[in-house]
């Protein structure tokens, strides 16, 4: 009896104390709607029974019946805006004073490190000034030799496994492809991910994904206090990244050394021609002189030229964005791409002028090498992967941490709280976008360019200066492989629909089932 009140007495007196000492925050946090508290765990127990295939209902309900700008408090301090409000967005987004991500991201750091994702401040700013050349066209002209070459593989694996028109899941091909993809895109080098899914590194790449998303879900285990000390995957965390950074840092001291080798040679030739120095892998083809052709430039060339200060970059620094680069480019456009796959199964009208405008873009010869032009080309397919984009936002929900007491539109955040946005439940908002379940590409054409009243409600690769800096790239290597499979196959309309949850990147519980049909 004695303990209970004195437990008591302690919730009181810390409450208490947390009232006195931020009053003049909760008296601003009070204005905004939001679910009734308890003491000391605020709304806490609203997330402890939660899974992630109900987090999206449970946050639509809370808009339903909040509005499009709650709060929720998570313990004594912690504080949390949820907002859907297009105008809202735009004030945060455009803002290049409030670009710290929220305090979720922070258990990302221990694979990730305080790479551009995450980073903020001087930092950031100089890492995005180093990394913005790597996505100019002319060398993303060069990344479309690697989506042909990668696709070709895919399209190959599809044939031989999956034509019979039965259903199946396509979302392991599609991950593994795109892990591919990335991997000779940041670090120039093959994978061979799709061939090879075995390997040590991919199985650690799955498995972190996972273990992070429940991290995500599971509003305790955000603590690291908590992750670290009472989780048992906390073991298997460690020792995926412990895979994922052991590989990528030898990957880098090899291209590092080779650098260094092909600087002391001197000897680079005119026309960008220089002697066989360079793994083949990294490079492009070889000529009848025995020389390679000006190599293509991986986020990791750059990387290790670039200087600051008049310093080279560390390893640990280089294989933050490298790494950064895997998790952002792996994920994200799997999810894009395999919904994406399953929209157009879905409506045959759409599939059918997409194939109509491939065959004309590419001559009719579905094994021509799609080019940078040819991708410029597909302008309905544009439309269909911003549609598809609407519906099916990869990164569903946005957040930014609050430093300093911020006006938005004559509403006053207080300082030190998180500010998340609801990308996924915009793009579903009747308010926003007439019939919002129709999935009408068409929406996104110049003719129909009034029915977005906002630009700021249709965000999927974020805005402002904290946008996605690999957005063309990843527009690329989507068309790209849509033109390779649409050539080659018949998406039919089979299998489970898919149940879609929202962990670090959206995905289907379920996988994304679909049937292939060869075409003649």
């Amino acid at each position: 009896m004695f303990f209970l009140i004195y437990l008591v007495a302690i919730v009181a007196l810390t409450t208490v104390y947390f009232r006195i000492k931020y009053w003049r925050r909760y008296e601003l946090i009070k204005k905004f709607p939001g679910p009734p508290t308890l003491p000391l765990i605020g709304n806490a127990h609203m997330y402890m029974n939660k899974k992630p295939e109900d987090v999206l209902d449970f946050v639509q309900g809370m808009i339903w019946k909040y509005g499009n700008l709650f709060r929720v408090w998570i313990g004594p301090y912690q504080v949390a805006f949820f907002s859907t409000d297009p105008k809202d967005l735009e004030v945060v987004l455009s803002s290049t004073k409030h670009i710290t991500k929220n305090n979720l991201y922070n258990f990302l750091k221990p694979w990730l490190g305080t790479g551009l994702l995450i980073s903020t401040g001087q930092k950031w700013h100089t890492r995005r000034k180093i990394i913005t050349p790597t996505f100019h066209f002319k060398i993303l002209e060069q990344f479309t030799e690697v989506f042909n070459r990668q696709g070709s593989t895919l399209v190959r694996l599809l044939r031989e496994k999956h034509t019979s028109g039965e259903s199946f899941n396509i979302y392991p091909f599609i991950n593994l492809y795109a892990l591919d993809v990335i991997s000779e895109s940041a670090m120039g080098i093959e994978l061979n991910s799709q061939t090879d899914s075995g390997s040590e590194y991919v199985r650690a790449v799955s498995e972190i994904s996972q273990i992070m998303s429940t991290r995500f879900i599971k509003v305790w285990q955000r603590n690291d206090f908590l992750f670290n000390n009472f989780v048992s995957a906390k073991k298997d965390h460690d020792r995926c990244i412990r895979i994922m950074h052991n590989f990528t840092e030898k990957i880098i001291q090899q291209r590092r050394e080779k650098l260094i080798e092909l600087l002391r040679q001197g000897d680079e030739q005119e026309n960008g021609r220089v002697p066989i120095v360079v793994d083949k892998n990294s490079t492009g083809g070889e000529d009848e002189e025995g020389f390679y052709q000006k190599k293509r430039m991986a986020l990791l060339d750059v990387l290790l030229q670039a200087t600051v200060d008049g310093k080279p970059l560390s390893n640990e620094d280089i294989r933050e964005e490298v790494d950064t680069f895997m998790f952002e480019g792996h994920d994200t456009t799997t999810s894009a791409m395999t919904f994406a796959l399953y929209a157009i199964s879905r409506h045959p009208d759409v599939q059918r002028r997409l194939y109509e405008e491939i065959v004309e873009v590419l001559c009719k010869d579905r094994n021509t090498p799609v080019t940078y032009r040819h991708l410029q080309n597909l302008k309905y397919m544009d439309l269909v992967i911003k549609e598809t984009l609407r519906l099916y936002p990869p990164v569903p929900i946005y957040g930014r941490r609050i430093e300093e007491d911020m006006e938005i539109n004559g509403k006053i955040i207080p300082a030190y709280c998180n500010y998340t946005m609801g990308i996924y439940f915009m793009g579903r908002d009747p308010n926003l976008y007439p019939e919002p379940e129709l999935f009408k590409p068409e929406r996104f054409s110049m003719e129909n360019s009034t029915e977005i009243t906002n630009p700021f409600s249709y965000v999927p690769f974020s805005a402002g200066p904290r946008n996605c800096i690999g957005q063309k790239f990843a527009m690329l290597e989507i068309k790209s492989m849509l033109s390779k499979v649409l050539s080659h196959f018949e998406l039919l309309p089979c299998g489970p629909e898919p149940r879609i949850i929202a962990e670090i990147v959206l995905r289907s519980q379920n996988g994304v089932h679909l049937g292939l049909k060869c075409r003649n």
